[in-house]
């Protein structure tokens, strides 16, 4: 059966016999095991965990995330889908011909792969690479000051993080 199909009876043609079938559909449902229903609780829970967590990267992302999330379902034994794994794109480009501007975006990249509560080894890797192309660009930055001591750089909102943590990539997941 597809999970998106509606069926929708006119009143008028339900019949007298249509509650024996909804008893016998309710039966059934307080048939489910003893480990359907610890299974159903572990995909309930998985699939709150997965959607907080994607989520998070999504809220922080804002101006670095490409689309929303994708999750990888899995069918519990009450027929509905539950998301297990999922992940979010990320632009993770430089900024041509602006360092601070590259810099501002490698430090938006950091704070999206880790703004999950448990960050993934992906996140961490993600995070890591952000951090070096924070590194980098703050050296372009640099070299332009050095190499032209009257013109101002613009100012950039650098916050202190711990660059061998930090990271980018170009997906920032979950996985079951």
């Amino acid at each position: 059966m597809d999970i998106h199909s509606t069926y929708s009876t006119p009143l008028s043609t339900i019949s007298a016999t249509r509650p024996a079938t909804s008893s016998v559909q309710n039966k059934q449902v307080t048939e489910i095991s003893e480990q359907d229903l610890q299974q159903l609780r572990q995909l309930k829970t998985r699939d709150q965990v997965v959607r907080a967590h994607e989520s998070a990267h999504i809220t922080a992302g804002r101006g670095v995330v490409i689309g929303g999330a994708s999750y990888s379902f899995q069918r519990g034994p009450d027929g509905m889908l539950y998301a297990i794994g999922g992940e979010v794109s990320i632009d993770t480009s430089k900024v041509a011909g602006d360092p601070n501007a590259t810099l501002q975006k490698a430090q938006q990249i950091q704070a999206a792969a880790l703004a999950p509560t448990q960050p993934s080894s992906q996140d961490r890797t993600v995070a890591a690479r952000a951090a070096k192309m924070a590194i980098e660009a703050k050296a372009e930055i640099n070299q332009q000051v050095n190499s032209n001591p009257n013109k101002a750089v613009p100012a950039t909102n650098e916050s202190s993080t711990d660059e061998s943590s930090s990271a980018l990539g170009n997906k920032i997941d979950i996985s079951a």
